[in-house]
């Protein structure tokens, strides 16, 4: 597999959690908010991942979006403002896959998916221009 494909995989799975999370949220009744805003942060995660193997630079195993973006960022200094979503979604690695005393309501499940949507795209955007 080239470096190419690899980068396409990891943006695909990236842009496939993102369409589950969608779904898991708008197409269910009860919404299933716990499970989307987890593959939410799975997205986001594998969209910075593709970003860090496009630039051929590799990344330690890790769920934290913040140290991904900012590695990221030394690459392109557009990923700063993506360090607030980042940091704000995180946390759903762990917090939405276990029961938690911490309930997760429509509106939450709403802006996370929101910036979910932004980090995926911007990543993919990246991707295609600087590859040309």
């Amino acid at each position: 597999m080239t470096e190419a494909q690899w980068v396409q995989r990891w943006l695909e799975r990236a842009q496939d959690d993102l369409l589950a999370a969608k779904r898991l949220f708008n197409d269910y009744h009860p919404k299933m908010l716990e499970i989307s805003c987890y593959q939410c942060q799975q997205a986001a995660e594998k969209a910075l991942k593709a970003y860090l193997t496009f630039k051929e630079h590799s990344f330690k195993f890790t769920h934290d979006l913040l140290e991904l973006c900012i590695v990221c960022s030394t690459f392109n200094t557009g990923f700063h403002d993506l360090e607030g979503d980042c940091s704000d979604i995180s946390h759903y690695a762990t917090d939405a896959r276990y029961p938690n005393k911490n309930e997760i309501d429509e509106a939450e499940t709403e802006k996370t998916l929101q910036k979910a949507e932004r980090i995926v795209t911007f990543c993919a955007s990246l991707i295609t221009s600087e590859e040309q």
